[in-house]
């Protein structure tokens, strides 16, 4: 597999973006802790997307790829599948904008993110990760029923959408060294590392996946795409199969690096920033945070993105998810 056409999105698309997303989507407040400054010997600035409408990053580009649907194809509805935050944001999405929505989602996806799917007003279809493709699954039931199938990741708009997040951040806060964002399928990594290369060209930007899901990792070093076959991780965001078609050549074109960290390292990470940022995140979105935590990324006396993606967490599992 070659990547030598254009890449899908430009800076153009999430200055577009971002004016669809005004009054719309929250910008989300950006949260400081000398503590944590103290501990990693550096400026560190935390973009909190879980306090965006449906509690994650994914509202931007989910309402960003909806909005520019044409009248007849709003009429007949969209389909997705995620595990649940890309979930949500299509359902709520759909809710404001008037649009029918069927939702793909796998048995094992964390309740309390299946229940808000539902009560956003989307038709949800369980499936069984093991058994069925979930991929194979939206096509077949968007050819069935005449839906438009946007995807959680592999889609222009939905990349040029959660670039925004970057886009806000760099905006607030000035030029950055470095800015560590969490990977799935790789569409806020992707819009996150445009959007620095315009407005802060000497930002280093830095993907971060679980260990046990590191397939975009081996991707990106290897510059062969990976996949991998459902990972054990509690990061359920980031149990996507593998990189996108679109969002693979801008990761390449545009990234830096790509690191992993453990289960118990976002565990620790999750527990540490209730404590001291008082806010509640879910694992993925702290795998960015995580990197730095836990000393994979060593930034002393640099300035600090850290897009901290959703806070979507299941308060009843919590015994499960602390379990070292």
């Amino acid at each position: 597999m070659t990547y030598d056409t254009p890449l899908a999105v430009t800076d153009r698309d999430i200055e577009a973006a971002a004016d669809r997303l005004a009054g719309v989507a929250h910008r989300t407040p950006v949260l400081t802790s000398r503590t944590i400054d103290r501990r990693t010997h550096c400026q560190v600035y935390f973009k909190c997307e879980n306090f965006q409408r449906t509690g994650s990053f994914k509202f931007r580009g989910a309402y960003n790829a909806l909005a520019q649907l044409s009248p007849q194809k709003q009429e007949k509805g969209v389909i997705t599948y995620s595990s649940g935050n890309h979930a949500q944001a299509i359902a709520f999405s759909g809710q404001l904008l008037g649009i029918p929505t069927v939702i793909i989602m796998p048995e094992n996806a964390p309740e309390v993110k299946i229940v808000a799917t539902r009560n956003y007003g989307a038709e949800v279809i369980l499936y069984d990760p093991q058994k069925v493709k979930r991929e194979d699954l939206g096509q077949q039931l968007a050819a069935e029923r005449g839906l438009v199938l946007i995807p959680p990741y592999n889609h222009p708009h939905v990349i040029a959408g959660q670039g925004t997040a970057a886009k806000e951040l760099i905006e607030e806060v000035g030029q950055l060294d470095f800015l560590l964002v969490c990977c799935g399928g790789g569409g806020l990594l992707s819009g996150s590392a445009i959007a620095a290369n315009y407005l802060s060209p000497n930002c280093q930007v830095i993907g971060v996946e679980p260990e046990n899901a590191d397939d975009a990792t081996r991707s990106f070093h290897t510059k062969i795409l990976h996949y991998t076959d459902n990972p054990e991780t509690i990061a359920d965001g980031a149990r996507t199969p593998s990189l996108g078609t679109l969002t693979f050549p801008i990761i390449l074109h545009y990234v830096d690096d790509m690191i992993t960290v453990s289960e118990d390292a976002l565990r620790r990470t999750m527990v540490f920033l209730w404590e001291r940022l008082k806010i509640v995140v879910e694992p993925t979105g702290v795998l960015a945070a995580a990197a730095l935590l836990e000393g994979k990324v060593t930034a002393k006396d640099k300035r600090v993105g850290i897009i901290i993606s959703g806070g979507n967490v299941a308060l009843s599992q919590l015994d499960t998810l602390l379990l070292f």
